[in-house]
């Protein structure tokens, strides 16, 4: 499986000076994804119908704004919009139907069990804003790469010795290599992995501690002469360490 069009990303960032090859991962397909359904693509049909039926989350929404092209945006979000609107308008009708109901309720009978109609028209409306196009790919996406990760880990010593070099991973995706081993790998290999990506993410989390814990000495004013260290992208890489690509 070397040098397959798989294993290349893989490679390529554990090849970076970086806290998480999965975040980088991440991040690069996030950037893909935002670069494509703003240019060309934005008007091919089946990609808005798919837009109108998923849409965007709050993050995603938020990084195609900064990308800045703000017509490509307004495009799909316009027809996306007008869509929701078909969507919601026997909700409404439902909902204020309910609504009434409520209303002309007596005093005991307010009392008692409330309209399950309200609650179901929420709950259609949290599965209309429950879905994001660029996080079901991504979740496809990263669910491949953890795939090529342990059988790159199985197959190939050189990327066995890479993984032992590295920096080890943010919680979510060391939690979910870990998760994913035992579906591929057993007895020896599967013990040898859990344990070096257990050892090696334990250290670079006291690492990445000591790091924030001295930029924030570093305000003392018995420190400010004294020099920063490894410490001044501290916040950031903590943050990310524990909660990847956060910031």
């Amino acid at each position: 499986m070397n040098q397959h069009i798989d294993t290349i990303p893989v490679w390529d960032v554990y090849r970076t000076d970086c806290e998480c090859p999965l975040c980088a991962l991440a991040k690069k397909n996030e950037e893909e994804y935002v670069d494509n359904f703003l240019g060309a693509s934005v008007m091919e049909p089946d990609r808005r119908v798919e837009v109108n039926e998923k849409g965007f989350c709050r993050r995603h929404f938020k990084m195609m704004f900064d990308a800045g092209n703000r017509l490509g945006l307004a495009l799909m979000t316009d027809t996306y919009m007008k869509r929701t609107i078909e969507k919601l308008a026997d909700n409404a009708k439902k909902a204020a139907k309910a609504g009434a109901e409520e209303a002309q309720k007596g005093f005991i009978a307010r009392m008692g069990k409330k309209n399950a109609d309200i609650g179901a028209c929420a709950d259609e409306i949290f599965d209309l804003t429950g879905r994001c196009i660029f996080c079901e790919r991504l979740n496809t996406a990263m669910d491949r790469y953890v795939y090529t990760f342990l059988y790159m880990y199985k197959h190939e010593s050189d990327f066995r010795r890479a993984v032992a070099e590295s920096k080890g991973f943010c919680l979510d995706h060391y939690a979910q290599v870990m998760k994913a081993a035992p579906q591929h790998l057993s007895g020896k290999e599967l013990g040898e992995l859990i344990e070096t990506i257990t050892r090696i993410e334990m250290e670079n989390l006291a690492r990445v501690e000591k790091d924030l814990e001295w930029f924030t000495l570093k305000f003392d004013y018995r420190n400010r002469d004294k020099p920063w260290g490894a410490s001044q992208d501290a916040v950031e890489r903590s943050v990310n360490k524990m909660r990847g690509g956060a910031v």
